[in-house]
């Protein structure tokens, strides 16, 4: 199974870029692993909130395959423990999935039409945090779930 971290708009800092780069290697040691930055949004001064996560949406769809298992990464999703993402994954595994994609949207969140594709909603937190943290809040959290299924030392409970 590959997993695909899919996001929307570039990575601003490069502290960000380094951090990601380094759990993007890490990760690659378990299983086919990629980041894919869709280009951010332009001319959208006039944009509704609306309007704007319609267009996200469309941009995230494009790159979704029919048979891919959807994540979005959002404040409403379910809220799990670090094991509990790790046997998350684990029965993705077992389910003989080709595709698990992992989605951050943009500042307004994901669009109806994302929510209804979406086989399953995530949070990180009950906080809010910036969709650039997220990035890496997330990959340091599929990293350790993945040695957590390793059973490695990376996790102490």
């Amino acid at each position: 199974m590959k997993i695909t971290l899919l996001l929307t708009g570039k990575t601003e800092e490069t502290w960000l870029r380094k951090g990601m780069s380094g759990y993007e290697e890490r990760i690659r040691r378990y299983l086919p692993f990629g980041i894919e930055e869709l280009p951010g949004l332009k001319n959208t001064s006039g944009l509704s909130r609306r309007e704007w996560k319609k267009r996200e949406a469309e941009a995230i769809a494009r790159k979704l395959l029919q048979a891919d298992y959807l994540v979005l990464l959002e404040e409403k999703g379910e809220e799990m423990t670090s094991a509990e993402f790790s046997a998350f994954l684990n029965k993705r595994f077992s389910q003989g999935l080709k595709n698990l994609v992992f989605a951050v949207g943009g500042p307004y969140g994901f669009d109806d039409s994302l929510e209804k594709r979406a086989a399953f909603r995530l949070s990180l937190s009950r906080m809010t945090f910036p969709h650039q943290l997220v990035r890496i809040l997330f990959l340091e959290q599929l990293y350790r779930a993945l040695t957590i299924l390793r059973n490695e030392p990376y996790h102490h409970e």
